[in-house]
């Protein structure tokens, strides 16, 4: 396997990484070669299944990028096929609760402790574990779950779900908070952004890393949003995604050479 997501977290520089919506493996071939640190792999809003993401996570090992997967739900056996496939963090979408956030994290861990099923046969264990002890152990030290907190519920909750433990991060979604909080998308909205602020200041004051998307397609602002961030103790950044990136660059293009 590659470079590690929770060896990111833990520097001290800052991390930046983007999101993969597109089924197709020579992407994160450019969003390596982009020199990006990690991508997510979008299994909620791509149009794509585990099959078409462990071949995306097989490109992020080959370029020795980071690679986790935002399952489509909180689910178990999502979450397990996610890990079996090798990906070694998912990003558990719409967590309102503690509850949420404690079934997220439970299905990283194997039983007695957790809800993981077990198999020898995978492609996180080299297709044939031999020894299940060693393995177990290793496994649970290298996984993770990430907590993505996007509804207004989540948000009234955030101190709760701080306290959950066994998260390896917390994320914020700005847009589906907005729509959350009857506000249409509008992310830049003050009470959006003071939402936003107040999630992190909890996350940051509880001891966790925190990731922050930053959706804004002009690079000004988008430096500007990650400075705000900055300043509030956050590190690691997902900047647009695959999507937005070649859609503004693609324009940038004919823009500027159309006659």
């Amino acid at each position: 396997m590659t470079r590690d997501l929770k060896q990111l977290l833990a520097s001290p520089n800052r991390v930046i990484g983007t999101w993969s919506q597109i089924a197709a493996p020579e992407l994160v071939d450019i969003i390596a070669g982009g020199s990006f640190d990690f991508t997510i792999i979008d299994c909620e809003h791509g149009h794509f299944g585990i099959e078409t993401a462990e071949n995306l996570a097989r490109a992020a090992d080959a370029n020795d990028i980071a690679a986790a997967v935002r399952v489509p739900r909180n689910d178990p056996v999502e979450i397990m096929k996610a890990l079996d496939a090798g990906i070694r963090h998912v990003v558990v979408p719409n967590l309102s609760s503690a509850e949420e956030a404690t079934r997220g994290v439970a299905a990283t861990r194997f039983g007695p402790h957790g809800l993981r099923g077990a198999c020898p046969c995978c492609r996180s264990g080299g297709h044939f574990i031999r020894n299940w002890r060693d393995y177990v152990a290793e496994e649970e030290a290298r996984v993770g779950a990430i907590g993505l907190v996007e509804t207004d519920a989540g948000r009234r909750n955030i101190e709760q779900i701080c306290a959950v433990p066994g998260l390896t991060a917390l994320m914020f979604g700005p847009f589906d908070l907005s729509v959350s909080m009857g506000l249409s998308g509008d992310w830049r909205h003050p009470d959006v952004t003071t939402a936003v602020r107040e999630m992190i200041g909890a996350a940051v004051a509880s001891g966790h890393h925190v990731i922050m998307p930053v959706f804004a397609p002009d690079r000004s602002e988008c430096s500007d949003l990650m400075d705000e961030y900055a300043a509030l103790g956050v590190r690691t950044f997902v900047l647009g995604s695959d999507k937005i990136l070649v859609a503004t660059a693609f324009g940038e293009w004919v823009h500027g050479l159309r006659r």
